[in-house]
């Protein structure tokens, strides 16, 4: 049985008949560009994370673009950021004449080495970019703590995690600002492309708002030099419907992250690391070796609620990883690898200062070893034991 990696029409389907009264609303009154369906959809992202202001955006990278701008960011600064995660967490960085220095990563959560972060602040740093990868906090009492003792500015990466708590608290409302993505792979998926910048600062929120509209207020008067940065309101009011059962597509993930576990922690030679607390890289090593694992499964830790944007394994072993990827694709199973290079080995990168490339061994390790499953909401138990199949079989070869 086919199991694609993602099949966005099996959640939207179901919403037809909403999702165009939603069009034919918008249709109907011509507001096309920030209209009412945007205050509506930005109130209720406000509401449910909990942040004082919620602004919507063209989308996630603007939305870090924007925070970015918003905090002076520019020439001659350093913004601490992992090096493993998608690549706009540094290309916003770089775009506004900033150097992006580069972090190393937990290799149970994925997420910044706060250590590693500690020992490469500079005069220079002025912000972390913290990102919650694949749906799961990163560890942010470290990161806030940091950021207080060196005064440095926080921004977090939340693309793949509205939605996600830290210790009750919800991702994107700890630092400065918090950036979502609604690219139509995520959790809430949207349309097209589009974005939620959120903040519980009132100053650098009413900053943000102008320089959303090229930086001017009022119209026509310009004080900054701003961007269009401004979601459509068609995409505002086709999110809205999505984000009311926004709770059950959450569950759903969780669920069947769950059922995943469950069930490959039955094969030989899968593992899962300890869901209390970190290891350092070395004592992961030494855990991993002591388990001749093969396949090591993702960790939600428990203090932490895990939203599952991906559900990603670790393959042990050298070219294990591509062999997996080869037996589950001919048995029409999708996977994918998030992400087979790290930010301080992507070319566009290779004239930065040395001490911003250094140090990310670990990043480089999980680039060689990660691939995610399938993990949409709306998929059968049938189809998660297909995939379970097809690793059980790869794994007895």
């Amino acid at each position: 049985m086919p199991v694609p990696l993602l099949d966005v029409n099996a959640q939207n389907e179901p919403l037809e008949s909403e999702l165009l009264n939603a069009f034919q609303g918008v249709l109907r009154h011509g507001r096309f560009i920030m209209g009412p369906e945007m205050e509506t959809f930005e109130k209720e992202v406000a509401a449910m994370s909990g942040a004082k202001h919620a602004l919507a955006v063209s989308s996630g990278t603007d939305a870090l673009l924007l925070a970015l701008m918003a905090l002076d960011i520019g020439p001659g600064d350093e913004v601490l950021c992992p090096a493993f995660t998608f690549f706009a967490t540094a290309g916003v960085v770089a775009r506004l004449g900033a150097v992006p220095v580069f972090t190393d990563v937990c290799p149970v959560c994925f997420n910044m080495d706060v250590n590693d972060a500690r020992a490469k602040v500079t005069p220079r740093t002025k912000a972390l970019i913290p990102v919650h990868l694949f749906g799961q906090s990163a560890d942010m009492d470290t990161i806030l703590e940091l950021a207080r003792e060196k005064e440095l500015h926080v921004i977090e990466d939340g693309a793949q995690a509205i939605g996600a708590l830290y210790k009750g608290r919800a991702c994107g409302t700890m630092g400065d600002f918090g950036a979502f993505s609604f690219f139509p792979s995520k959790n809430l998926g949207g349309f097209g492309d589009g974005g939620m910048l959120v903040t519980n600062d009132d100053s650098l929120a009413e900053f943000a708002r102008v320089l959303r509209v090229h930086g001017s207020k009022p119209k026509y008067y310009h004080h900054h030099v701003g961007g269009n940065f401004r979601m459509d309101t068609l995409q505002c009011a086709l999110l809205s419907v999505k984000l009311k059962r926004y709770a059950t597509y959450t569950a759903d993930r969780q669920h069947n992250a769950a059922h995943y576990t469950a069930e490959l922690l039955k094969l030989p030679g899968v593992v899962q690391a300890d869901t209390e607390q970190c290891k350092c890289a070395a004592a992961q090593d030494a855990w991993l070796a002591a388990q001749c694992a093969s396949v090591v499964l993702p960790v939600g830790y428990a203090h932490n609620s895990h939203i599952w944007n991906q559900y990603t394994l670790r393959v042990i072993g050298e070219s294990r990883r591509e062999a997996l990827r080869e037996h589950l694709q001919k048995a029409g199973i999708g996977c994918e690898i998030y992400y087979p290079l790290t930010l301080d080995q992507q070319p566009c990168f290779a004239n930065l200062p040395e001490t911003s490339r250094t140090g990310c061994t670990v990043a480089h390790r999980m680039a060689g070893e990660v691939l995610s499953l399938p993990i949409y909401g709306e998929l059968t138990e049938e189809q998660r034991m297909e995939v379970v199949g097809a690793i059980g079989s790869w794994l007895s070869v």
